[in-house]
């Protein structure tokens, strides 16, 4: 299958006051367009067969800056997490909340006042990203890359799912503002093959051609390699 690239958006505005921006329009700050451009130097290289985004103006603004000369089509099913009353409010004052310690321990049980469940913005980016995945890889083969920016609790809901733990998990994991995760996806697991990348070559993320004689799908595709593999070649 093809690698999935997830790209969380540049440094906002609320990031840098300590606010939860939820889906308010919520730019990025001069630190978060500075990642967006460093991103773009790394990810240029990368031949992304498509590039897909969150609808909200702060992933936008990211590929804008990061890939200029794309243009990304918007996924409704990769927006932030609907925080509903939440939004807006400075993250000092909502650990006050009785919810607070249920969204660090048990999120798959949240449901934000007069907003969405953690358990619904999980299931619908999934839902995107392995819809996207398998259009990509039957349009453009196994050996496709492609880019989907995103949130932080979005792309920490999809992370868990590649690594087969529950959504009560996914605050273990950590997606810094322009750091890059990628994901591989095969017919009987995905592989986490790179989480929180934030420097470094991308270039290694590029599966190399396959050989001819090689048949298009084999069961070994979804197998681990036993004592961990030679890593990225090419």
């Amino acid at each position: 299958m093809a690698t999935l690239l997830l790209l969380r958006h540049g440094r906002t505005t609320a990031n840098a006051d300590g606010g939860l921006a939820g889906r308010q329009p919520v730019e990025l700050d001069d630190t978060g367009r500075a990642q967006a451009t460093a991103v773009g130097e790394r990810l240029r290289a990368l031949p992304l067969a498509t590039v897909v985004t969150s609808p909200l103006i702060r992933c936008r603004q990211t590929l804008e800056l990061a890939l200029p000369q794309v243009q990304p089509v918007v996924e409704e099913g990769l927006i932030e997490c609907g925080y509903g009353a939440w939004e807006g409010q400075p993250l000092k004052k909502l650990a006050r909340e009785p919810l607070w310690p249920v969204v660090q321990q048990h999120p798959s049980a949240v449901v934000f006042p007069e907003g969405e469940s953690m358990a619904a913005m999980a299931a619908r980016a999934v839902a995107a990203v392995r819809t996207w995945d398998a259009a990509v890889t039957a349009e453009h083969g196994p050996e496709a890359v492609w880019l989907a920016c995103s949130h932080g609790d979005v792309i920490k809901a999809i992370v868990a799912d590649a690594l087969g733990v529950h959504l009560d998990l996914f605050q273990r994991i950590v997606a810094d503002p322009a750091s890059v995760t990628a994901i591989r996806y095969t017919p009987l697991r995905p592989f986490l093959v790179r989480l929180n990348d934030t420097g470094g070559d991308l270039g290694g993320l590029v599966p190399p051609p396959r050989k001819r004689r090689r048949r298009a799908t084999r069961p070994t595709d979804s197998d681990a390699a036993v004592g961990g593999g030679a890593g990225a070649t090419g």
